[in-house]
């Protein structure tokens, strides 16, 4: 499936939750892992603030590409955010929505 770019150039933006390993599978605990990179996966939650409008947005990241530290309240910097639509189907239930996952996420300090 395509992925788009957005544009976060006009926006701010802070931390609203603090990264948290993202689960592969979360009854095995399997992590889930970046297919190029094998890194790590963690989701973290972001406050954007853009044209008068706040959301709230979950975003996936490699555990390489955020300091350490990273903690609720902190402005920050997205590299590479793109959202992707997506659609599954669970115990005859179809589910869709869209996953946002960024390169990097630095110190806007």
């Amino acid at each position: 499936m395509p992925s788009f770019k957005i544009d976060l150039s006009s926006a701010v933006v802070f931390v609203a939750t603090a990264p948290e390993p993202k689960m592969a599978n979360k009854k095995t605990g399997e992590r889930a892992v970046d297919r190029d990179t094998g890194a790590g996966l963690s989701t973290v939650g972001l406050l954007v603030s853009d044209e008068g409008e706040g959301n709230l947005y979950q975003v996936t990241i490699p555990e390489t590409g955020y300091p350490e530290g990273l903690a609720p309240g902190m402005p920050v910097r997205v590299v590479g955010l793109k959202a992707r639509d997506w659609e599954n189907e669970f115990n005859g239930q179809k589910r869709h929505g869209i996953s946002f996952r960024a390169v990097a996420i630095t110190s806007a300090a």
